[in-house]
């Protein structure tokens, strides 16, 4: 993800509005590496601009989203997180704790087979591995 004053930037290039709120998630995004669900955003944005709506907070992911400057992450159609690390790299899911760690890219590379090969031209792809954290299976 772009630094808070890029973001600014490239918002009011597009004519979006940049409110004291949007300016909080961007700051709460800028460099997480704990990619956070749109309820944890709204949690923390919550404590300082106590009015602000879960919508401000979820259309304002979905901007971010649309823009390349934010990724989404499903675990499933009721837990969506997002990563502002936009460069490739996959991700290791707990399903027990939901934490989700990177993997870099250079680690893993699909392999496609010729055919498809010849009739489609990948632009990027994601892989998600979900299984158990050390923690929680040490705790099962």
């Amino acid at each position: 993800m772009n630094t808070v004053d890029n973001l600014v930037e490239r918002f009011r290039s597009k004519k979006l509005k940049i409110t004291p709120q949007r300016l909080g998630i961007f700051r709460i995004l800028e460099s997480n590496l704990q990619h956070p669900s749109a309820e944890d955003i709204f949690s923390k944005i919550k404590k300082i601009y106590p009015t602000v709506s879960f919508t401000t907070v979820y259309k304002t992911l979905d901007i971010l989203e649309k823009m390349g400057e934010i990724l989404k992450i499903t675990i499933d159609e009721e837990r969506k997180h997002y990563d502002p690390n936009t460069n490739t790299h996959h991700h290791i899911i707990c399903l027990m704790c939901n934490k989700i760690s990177d993997i870099e890219e250079e680690h893993i590379r699909p392999k496609l087979p010729r055919g498809i090969l010849n009739e489609f031209t990948p632009s990027s792809y994601h892989i998600s591995f979900y299984g158990t954290c050390k923690k929680c299976h040490k705790n099962k």
